[in-house]
């Protein structure tokens, strides 16, 4: 076997290993306090056990985990190079004719192979995991009601109803106004059968009502009824309405776009979802400008490091990184910036500026 694949094996497993322990650790701790949070919030429910709250605590923890993916790739690279150069062996390396960059080059393609297996593999089965729950905690913490649902059919709405329920389907959404268009609205009694239906051309939502325009009522007991104006109590508000889209996060990443496709056609805004989906196509890249960004810091010879200040220095590093990544998707989100550029700019700017550094610090 060639030396340069010897050491590659060398190295990733290394890496992999500190991988592995780092994002168990931090799993750990999300777990403790979010079982503790969840504790809390069931004190009050008799029907919520402690073997619910674990369970639900399992089920929230890939979200979380899915944040602190690219920390645990930079700190575990930081730990890899820490410990080589503790025990001088990259120093041996280097001697045996060695370059920097063939000892990060490893593990710049592990970090890519875990980026494209969380978006491939992984993410499709935490937002499996997502949306178990977001489902117990509505049914049991009575929260993440989901309002609406949206399909190639259009936008389905489900709102109480003093004498039962209300279920409103529209074709189209008008984002300006917030206007629903081509509307079907079905009225079910406490005991779920069918009571009536409402067919309109449109409806706004204004405070404490719906205002349909151009309505038909039909009542099994009764004529059609044409009316130019109906209306309609509601205890929803607007905000109440665009907070209940999905979590982008309960959605795999195979489905993401055929949802935004759906959300094109329904007169949805899209903005939000497409930053999302390309900012997980940029995952790899982003793990492996962390390695980069890791070796920048820690492949100093210990005389010239202090463990702390490296400690020190890639936490601040993590946590520039998050700040950039986040603010670029905002702008993103709001137009601001074109989607392509706020969903990869973190990840380019990372790498070649992690580039540019070992460059003029390593000979080679």
């Amino acid at each position: 076997m060639k030396p340069n694949a010897i050491l590659s094996r060398y190295l990733i497993r290394h890496f992999i290993r500190m991988f592995l322990g780092i994002m168990a650790g931090l799993l750990a701790i999300i777990y403790l306090f979010d079982t503790l949070e969840l504790l809390r919030r069931a004190s009050k429910r008799d029907d919520v056990g402690i073997g619910l709250v674990l369970e639900m605590g399992l089920f929230k923890l890939p979200e979380v985990g899915q944040m602190i993916l690219p920390f645990a790739v930079l700190f575990a690279a930081m730990s890899c190079f820490w410990w080589l150069a503790r025990r001088h062996e990259l120093t041996a390396m280097r001697a045996a004719g060695f370059s920097a960059w063939q000892f990060v080059a490893p593990l710049v393609a592990t970090a890519m192979i875990i980026g494209l297996l969380h978006i491939m593999v992984l993410h499709p089965i935490a937002a499996g995991l997502v949306t178990k729950f977001q489902n117990l905690e509505s049914e049991y913490l009575g929260q993440h009601k989901k309002l609406i649902t949206i399909s190639e059919q259009g936008l389905w709405l489900r709102e109480a109803d003093p004498n039962g329920e209300v279920i409103i389907h529209a074709s189209r959404v008008d984002v300006r106004d917030w206007t629903l268009k081509d509307l079907i609205v079905l009225f079910f009694d406490e005991n779920g059968d069918h009571t009536r239906r409402l067919d309109a051309k449109s409806v706004t939502l204004q405070p404490g009502r719906w205002v349909f325009e151009d309505a038909i009522i039909r009542d099994p007991n009764a004529a059609p009824e044409e009316v130019k104006t109906h209306t309609l109590a509601t205890d929803l508000a607007l905000a109440d309405i665009q907070e209940s889209f999905s979590d982008p996060d309960t959605i795999s990443f195979w489905k993401l776009p055929g949802f935004i496709r759906t959300l094109s056609d329904t007169g949805l805004e899209t903005t939000p979802m497409e930053v999302y989906y390309q900012s997980l196509l940029a995952q790899p890249l982003l793990l492996a400008a962390m390695i980069l960004l890791a070796a920048t810091v820690s492949l100093r010879p210990p005389r010239f490091q202090r463990a702390l200040m490296m400690i020190l220095s890639g936490v601040g590093s993590g946590f520039v990184v998050f700040f950039l990544s986040s603010f670029l998707k905002a702008l993103g989100g709001s137009h601001q910036l074109p989607v392509i550029l706020s969903a990869w700019s973190t990840s380019v700017i990372v790498l070649l500026g992690s580039i540019t550094w070992l460059l003029n610090t390593e000979d080679g």
